[in-house]
């Protein structure tokens, strides 16, 4: 807890330079683009467009019991691609800036927050195609909508432990952005994101599939979302435990691995 207060402390220095890295990266993302931001709106519709029509239509897989199926479709979709941003950009994050940390002194965390920083910006504007979905389908609001913030901030810092472990894995092991990228993969289909994990009756290896799904964290934090903002459910304690814990334990890894690894990043960036 102490590392993760330092670093905090530490943080507050360079929070102007951690601003124009998210601002910078927000021009580049856009730039020369006609639509420029509305993509943040526009694709997650298209995403769910197209999820919509294979899952529900094509493949007949949306299964009979979800209510309003685009909402549920867009909810997990929405925390799934933040995630996958986030951990994504994060292991490539200190590699990219490696011609700026061989010249002056940064501290190395500033790379990995500052994408999961970006990948929050880009999920937030991405929810303006939730509220549209939202008011087409004549989804309710609940009261509990505001407990959705929980699953949501606690993912923040669950994407930052895990992008902090891969930032620092990724300067040694080149081969891990290729592994993780396949690993994403089979992760979107085990985070309860096209189907309702209580349709899923069968077992495999002698284990029931709805158990084996809750092993995911994702599941906790996509459902958690769910529940408050579809179903006006509130957060139990085992949801609310799960999520935070996973979120502590990966960043106490996750902080672990790149304070003892980042004095040795400048020798092999």
């Amino acid at each position: 807890m102490k590392k993760l207060k330092a670093m905090f402390n530490g943080l507050w220095c360079y929070r102007y330079l951690l601003w124009n890295l998210v601002s910078r990266d927000f021009k580049l993302k856009y730039r020369r683009s006609v639509l420029g931001v509305v993509w943040s709106v526009l694709n997650p519709l298209l995403m769910c467009l197209v999820y919509w029509a294979v899952f529900s239509s094509l493949m007949d897989m949306r299964g009979s019991g979800i209510d309003n199926f685009p909402v549920f479709l867009m909810c997990g979709q929405l925390l799934f691609n933040f995630f996958n941003e986030a951990t994504s950009t994060s292991m490539s994050s200190v590699l990219g800036a490696a011609s700026l940390l061989k010249k002056v002194y940064i501290p190395k965390y500033v790379f990995p927050l500052e994408k999961c920083c970006f990948a929050m910006v880009n999920c937030i504007f991405s929810f303006v195609a939730l509220a549209l979905v939202m008011v087409f389908t004549g989804s309710p609001i609940h009261v509990t909508v505001f407990e959705a913030l929980y699953p949501l901030v606690t993912l923040f810092f669950f994407s930052l432990g895990v992008g902090l472990f891969l930032a620092a894995a990724t300067v040694f092991f080149r081969d891990i952005m290729h592994i993780w990228s396949v690993f994403i993969t089979a992760l979107l289909y085990f985070s309860a994101i096209f189907y309702d994990p209580t349709q899923m009756t069968f077992s495999i290896g002698g284990f029931n599939m709805q158990q084996i799904i809750k092993l995911n964290p994702m599941y906790w934090y996509i459902t958690g979302f769910r529940r408050t903002l579809m179903w006006g459910i509130p957060l139990d304690i085992n949801m609310f435990l799960v999520c935070g814990l996973c979120a502590l334990i990966s960043m106490l890894v996750g902080v672990q691995m790149f304070r003892k690894t980042q004095d040795r990043f400048v020798l092999h960036i």
